[in-house]
């Protein structure tokens, strides 16, 4: 079943688990229990230390559980976890087998003294880049704290429940059967909801922190090569991020990061991070600067203050916070976010099967998003503000050789409708003629551009009236000692390559700032700042 380069991989990796472990399956006469059931014959025949039995008895079926033999250690799928979820599948049979984990043993610690009884159910879809990290992280907790149970289910193979439960957005978390997330959430974030105190704690671990010498304020291609650079400078080096490698980690494929042919953002950004903490670098995650102030003095300490309320001392700063997706700021639309309003096509796609759907936005984002969703909907409409398309002529003649696709331009969205619990339609004028018209809708994928996030910085650094950062050519903004790089700039390219060039030039001109540049002493005098 799986293609030989990918079943010799795992194989491989199997030598890795030291426990023996069990695959007991629940199947049906469908096709894609037989399929289950082949995937888990196979993976059984790669290891002396792995058993399949379909001896299952849950109501979801095909599913499966992944048992540490003789224990209550397990975790389970329902569907066939293939596509984004491979990795997911592989990381619980290694976990479950008894190979260790990589997360921090404070954080792992944290889990094991959980209190109470956690039953967990989590919606992905096999084209969403976001659901593993929520997956492996409640698989984890399920292997670390034999409380916590866990379940993940593929929507597009349990449409009843998707509709049931109005999930429309994945990944879509349930705790003991009520909504617990919906999104991407790591590990750290996870035990910060379950952990009342968790958030009190880190943040005055932050305060304690000694002043750095450079600290990035963003974790994107544009922040962790800043932070590469500075740390190579061997200068003490912080990282403050809300999620380590940013909107990357929302990017299904990448195939213009020059020497690198093709690759999927969350494993550009996995590679990120993993290439910063080679390096002496505190990275600090699930982290939200709220507030930037200024040295009082020439060459002083820079305070950069966290939503969490910590706050850190740096004697430069770089801003790389980046950019998030922009929304339409009509009336329904944060109402009927992830109950039918959605900003990835790739993830949420999958759950309107059949349906019929709106995207918002006619450059290459929008064409492209209506293009995959052709494939998997019943009809989308495209609706565009401009009177032409923006998108690429290739991506254009595409879309309007779909046949179940019809193109709206020179309109303006006017409210996102619903019924109060799901989006239902969309009301929009045609600036043409002023009309006003309804279309009757299940989804609405908006995809009209970005906005930075730098509305903390306002009234501190210069900014645009589009609230990017204006810097130089050094990567300088107004304030002296604070520095910025990536798509929050005035960079007039927002590409992986670009932020990333920027990000070296930003960790490089503060390093010549830090250089150049006295600090007070305690005494009042001013000394030198010592890098090696």
């Amino acid at each position: 079943m799986l293609e030989a380069s990918l079943a010799n991989q795992l194989k491989t990796l199997l030598e890795k688990v030291i426990q023996p472990i069990e695959l007991v399956s629940t199947l049906d006469d469908g096709p894609k229990s037989a399929e289950l059931g082949a995937l888990l014959d196979e993976i059984a025949g790669m290891s002396d230390l792995v058993s399949h039995s379909r001896t299952g008895d849950d109501p979801r079926r095909p599913s499966f559980v992944i048992r540490r033999v003789g224990t209550d250690i397990e975790v389970q799928f329902a569907g066939i976890p293939l596509g984004h979820e491979f990795s997911s599948l592989v990381l619980a049979l290694l976990q479950v087998g008894g190979h260790p984990s990589k997360e921090s043993a404070d954080l792992l610690a944290q889990v094991r003294d959980l209190e109470g009884d956690f039953y967990f159910e989590t919606y992905f879809s096999l084209s969403c880049q976001n659901c593993p990290d929520v997956v492996q992280a409640l698989n984890l907790m399920c292997v670390l704290n034999s409380r916590i149970k866990h379940i993940a289910i593929d929507g597009a193979l349990f449409q009843d429940e998707i509709d049931n439960r109005q999930v429309m957005a994945v990944p879509t978390v349930f705790l003991n059967g009520e909504p617990f997330g919906s999104g991407r959430m790591n590990l750290e974030q996870i035990v910060g909801q379950l952990d009342d105190g968790s958030a009190d704690r880190t943040a005055a671990a932050i305060s304690e922190k000694d002043p750095f010498d450079v600290l990035v304020v963003g974790g994107g291609p544009a922040g962790a090569t800043a932070a590469i650079y500075a740390a190579r400078k061997g200068i003490r080096t912080g990282v403050v991020s809300e999620r380590f490698g940013g909107q990357v980690l929302d990017t299904m494929g990448i195939e213009n990061f020059a020497s690198v042919p093709y690759t999927e953002g969350p494993k550009f950004a996995a590679e990120l991070e993993n290439h910063v903490r080679q390096y002496d670098v505190d990275i600090m995650n699930v982290q939200n600067a709220a507030k930037l102030t200024p040295a009082e003095v020439e060459g002083g300490l820079v305070e950069v203050e966290l939503a969490s309320g910590a706050r850190l001392l740096s004697k430069s700063v770089i801003l790389s916070t980046g950019a998030r997706w922009r929304a339409m700021n009509v009336p329904g639309e944060n109402e009927y976010r992830n109950k039918g309003v959605t900003y990835c096509p790739h993830c949420d796609g999958p759950l309107f099967k059949g349906k019929r759907v709106a995207v918002i936005g006619g450059g290459n984002s929008g064409v492209e998003a209506a293009i995959d969703l052709a494939g998997i909907v019943a009809h989308v409409t495209l609706v565009e503000f401009d009177s032409q398309l923006r998108a690429d002529d290739v991506l254009q003649r595409k879309l309007r050789s779909l046949p179940n696709v019809d193109i709206l331009l020179s309109t303006l969205t006017t409210e996102v409708r619903g019924d109060g619990a799901k989006v239902t339609g969309l009301a929009y004028t045609d600036r043409t003629t002023d009309a006003s018209h309804t279309v009757d809708l299940d989804g609405v994928f908006v995809q009209i551009g970005l906005l930075p996030n730098t509305e903390w910085l306002s009234g501190t650094v210069d900014l645009t009236p589009r609230g990017e950062i204006v810097v130089d050519d050094h990567g300088r903004t107004s304030v002296p000692g604070v520095f910025a790089a990536g798509d929050c700039t005035t960079a007039p390219y927002k590409q992986i390559i670009v932020a990333a060039g920027a990000g070296a030039t930003a960790a490089l001109g503060a390093f010549d700032h830090l250089i150049r540049t006295s600090v007070p002493s305690d005494a009042g005098a001013p000394v030198e700042v010592a890098v090696s």
